[in-house]
């Protein structure tokens, strides 16, 4: 991909347009095709280039604790303002099933827990896991009414890993509130292109390492005001202090206000990338990314409709197309395409480095 971008925008709004553009110099020699942030979302310059600093000076003897710990500071700021909750209320975690155990854990025996059926492992595992909970499935499309008195938590993913649907959020939190029950929402295949409702949910988890364009290990968990209690800090270690410093050693006598004391030790590198990456898609906004990322995803959908192929409706950047030939893969590949394979879906994922030519790029290899 030679200049990133399109100056013009697809969908023909001039803001999304300019915006985008701005990012294109931030991926100047990534190669075109590659439709798999669903999968791993890639860095821009600015976090590759903050990435080699840190490795430089830490293999030179000269690793900075403060430069780390600002960077830390920076990716909790900066994710709270992408999803419009407090820093306050922002817990770092390491990965999703660490941070949706830390709910799970909180559940006391035989409460019941809905989930959507097929949705990511992570989201799931931490309460089957528990081995005392009741565990209930529904489709994706009748989580809402499934939900009933004695439910205790919803958890789903915001955008399905499979295939892309996105969750009716307002209906499900409607529902959720009606019974008392909590809800748990992961947003690791929507943050960074989706717009969030930081009221539709009690607890949202998100790795960034898909559409936040971070390294693997900059994983955040939102808690609502007021649910602190109800979440041991017994999982984090003397990172949850008021004063991580100074309290290294020995039980910590002051736990941090907020989210914060769930925090774990931050993977400092994977920090330090998260809070250049986060800078830009905080630069161009999740509204302008949205609208550029959903505008590629139509026109591929009507693209492989034309072709004979039957996507999955829907808004959403991931587009997912089942029963396609055998050697679509193969083609595919042979062409220079990246995407995968999920649950016997072929998946594409567009983001704000792709452009239409990407797209365009795709169907020519499938036609």
């Amino acid at each position: 991909m030679d200049t990133g971008i399109d100056a013009h925008p697809i969908d023909g709004h001039e803001d999304t347009g300019a915006l985008l553009a701005a990012a294109a110099a931030e991926y100047p020699g990534t190669a075109a095709g590659y439709l798999d942030t669903a999968t791993l979302g890639l860095p821009p310059a600015r976090t590759a280039a903050a990435l080699r600093a840190a490795v430089d000076a830490w293999a030179a003897g000269r690793p900075d604790t403060a430069v780390y710990e600002e960077a830390t500071a920076a990716s909790r700021a900066a994710y709270a303002r992408i999803t419009g909750v407090p820093a306050a209320r922002v817990a770092l975690a390491g990965t999703v099933a660490g941070a949706v155990g830390l709910v799970a854990a909180a559940l006391p025996p035989g409460a019941e827990v809905l989930v959507a059926e097929g949705d990511f492992s992570s989201v799931v595992q931490p309460f089957a896991g528990r081995g005392d909970l009741r565990l209930r499935t529904a489709p994706l499309d009748a989580v809402a009414a499934a939900v009933r008195e004695d439910t205790a938590l919803v958890a789903v993913s915001t955008a399905q890993s499979a295939d892309g649907r996105v969750a009716d959020l307002a209906a499900i939190s409607a529902a959720a509130r009606a019974y008392g029950a909590r809800m748990l929402l992961d947003g690791t295949q929507s943050v960074g292109w989706l717009p969030v409702d930081p009221d539709a949910c009690d607890y949202l988890v998100c790795h960034g390492y898909k559409w936040l364009l971070s390294p693997h290990g900059a994983c955040f968990l939102t808690v609502r005001e007021g649910l602190e209690p109800t979440l041991s800090p017994a999982f984090a270690g003397w990172y949850c202090a008021d004063d991580p410093w100074e309290s290294c050693y020995g039980p910590v006598e002051r736990l941090a206000p907020g989210a914060r004391r769930f925090d774990t030790r931050p993977a400092y590198l994977s920090y330090v990338g998260a809070a250049a990456s986060l800078s830009l898609v905080e630069e161009i906004g999740v509204p302008a990314i949205h609208a550029h990322d959903v505008a590629l995803a139509a026109r591929l959908r009507d693209g492989l409709s034309a072709l004979g192929h039957t996507p999955l409706p829907g808004a959403s950047a991931i587009v997912a197309v089942p029963g396609m030939p055998a050697d679509a893969a193969d083609r595919l590949a042979a062409a220079g395409i990246r995407c995968s394979a999920r649950a016997g879906n072929l998946r594409f994922a567009l983001h704000l480095y792709n452009r239409a030519s990407d797209v365009d790029a795709a169907l020519a290899a499938l036609a």
